[in-house]
């Protein structure tokens, strides 16, 4: 494109601020806002020139791209209204595109360039729906068929939560014929590696999360960025050949020193015939003496997890003297897809899970006081919240944060509402509405009684703020203490890297609303 054509482009980019026209599904996305007609697109740049040029049409919308010697391969499909549920696969043949494979079976998915091979990691969805783990599959590069190289039970990435990560990195890496990627077992973030033939190997299970990694191509080490022993992100070296694991970098140590850091006291359980991993932090200058209000923090997903490692929302209620308490019910990542998959029985035993938890940290720790416990979570953990104050009394205060309040109007507002309600509650709004409706907090809100704070961002579309408007306005409406804090130019993503004022202010809410109706 010349000058004059980006002239005319930013001119009419300008001309149109105004007002949107949407014309298809998803309309928005989290943190991009609206996005019709808005595709990922295939370019080449001549690197001598600087020149551009598009390579894919205007409503192709690219997914994947993976480079096997010199010929690059991509998924992705057109579509005018709304994405299928299957990408295609294509090859770049000089400025020519051919398709291998016009409907792939699995939901999207990666492509990856592996000793010479092209991998897929994808799922059917079949067996678990969207949040099924990827199988790996490898892919003729002639015809374009699919070979089943792995059929993974678990994920391929870390899910461990927290709030205290500076970026990130691509979670896999190739060397030589060999994968090396992350993956969760239980509350940690472990480095395997899967060889050719399909069989895959731990590499570094050390308890915490590893959050990204560097394969050197020529020796035996590989570089971590982990957060291990409840410290900050640091980074590590560990040697393939001897084993040693070695931390490298001191970059955080000053902002913990002298500073109480609650180490996660581990407490498993057995609840509706599962066993339920959680932890425990005890309040800065713990007396056995005494008697200390408790805060339950439920994460999102809900297929992520809760680990060992530092949370800063949890260690300043933990420095404000309070307990702190977490685990994974059901429904959470790291242990297989049949336990990650509650579809159409949200708020049934992962509800069930969390109270017997609660109740596990009670026998243990008499020193908590049964009337001044609080709940909150985000997300998926504010769908919980949203939940537990409709079946229960027994929090003294809550604060839901960007949650779900009504899967009937989830389905309609969120950017992946229509695929992910449908999926989640099996069902959908016009041949099994009750199903939905069975399935939120909404419903219930009618016999909450506890006073609830909801934090919601206006550019949230990942959980707008229509969800925790009207859990908040029932409540209103019913003389239940409610208080609602939003927060213009954030989204979903508030909590992990929203503007540090908006964090911080964030936190002052949330603090200070427990805080009236504990201390």
């Amino acid at each position: 494109m010349d000058q004059a054509g980006r002239e005319a482009v930013a001119k009419a980019y300008q001309e149109n601020q105004d007002y949107e026209v949407l014309d298809e599904i998803p309309f928005w996305f989290n943190g991009q806002n609206f996005v019709n007609k808005k595709r990922n697109a295939l370019f080449a740049c001549n690197i001598e020139t600087g020149e551009v040029h598009r390579l894919t049409e205007p409503l192709f919308s690219l997914d994947s791209l993976a480079m096997v010697g010199e010929t690059a391969y991509f998924l992705g499909e057109a579509y005018e209204a709304k994405p299928s549920e299957h990408s295609s696969l294509w090859v770049l043949e000089g400025d020519a595109l051919r398709c291998l494979n016009p409907k792939l079976p699995t939901l999207g998915g990666q492509l990856l360039a592996v000793g010479g091979k092209l991998l897929l990691l994808g799922s059917e969805g079949l067996r678990h729906g969207l949040n099924e783990n990827d199988y790996v599959y490898t892919i003729d590069t002639e015809t374009g068929c699919l070979s089943l190289l792995r059929a993974e039970e678990e994920n391929m990435y870390s899910s461990v939560g927290s709030d205290c990560r500076y970026g990130g990195g691509e979670p896999r890496q190739a060397r030589g014929e060999e994968l090396f990627h992350l993956t969760t077992r239980w509350g940690n973030s472990h480095l395997y590696r899967l060889s050719p033939d399909g069989s895959s190997h731990p590499v570094v299970t050390k308890d915490g999360s590893i959050d990204s990694f560097a394969v050197s191509p020529a020796t035996n080490t590989i570089l971590l960025v982990a957060m291990f022993d409840c410290k900050l992100q640091e980074l590590y070296t560990y040697d393939l050949a001897s084993g040693n694991l070695q931390q490298v970098s001191h970059f955080n140590d000053a902002c913990l020193a002298g500073k109480y850091v609650a180490q996660p006291q581990a407490l498993r359980l057995e609840s509706c015939g599962l066993e339920v991993e959680g932890w425990v932090l005890l309040p800065k200058d713990f007396d056995p003496s005494k008697s200390y209000p408790a805060v339950l923090d439920i994460h999102g997903g809900p297929k992520t997890v809760y680990g060992p490692v530092f949370y800063h929302e949890m260690q300043l209620w933990a420095n404000r003297g309070y307990f702190v308490f977490f685990c994974n019910p059901i429904g959470s990542d790291g242990r297989g897809n049949r336990f990650a998959d509650i579809r159409g029985h949200y708020g049934e035993t992962d509800y069930r899970n969390l109270m017997d938890f609660t109740d596990a940290v009670l026998a243990r720790y008499p020193q908590i006081d049964r009337k001044r416990l609080a709940v909150t979570g985000g997300s998926y953990g504010g769908f919980m919240t949203n939940w537990i104050i409709g079946h229960t009394d027994r929090f003294a205060c809550a604060a839901s944060q960007r949650s779900i309040s009504n899967w009937l109007s989830f389905y309609g507002v969120s950017d992946i509402g229509y695929r992910f309600a449908t999926d989640q509650c099996d069902g959908n709004p016009f041949d099994s509405p009750e199903q939905l409706w069975a399935h939120s907090p909404l419903r219930y809100a009618k016999s909450a009684v506890t006073p609830t704070l909801f934090i919601h961002s206006d550019e949230d579309h990942r959980c707008p703020m229509a969800e925790g408007m009207q859990m908040y306005t029932a409540l209103v409406d019913r003389g239940v203490p409610a208080r609602l804090c939003y927060f213009r130019g954030e989204n979903h993503e508030l909590s992990r890297s929203g503007k540090p004022k908006h964090r911080v202010r964030r936190l002052t809410e949330i603090t200070d609303w427990i805080e009236r109706y504990t201390k």
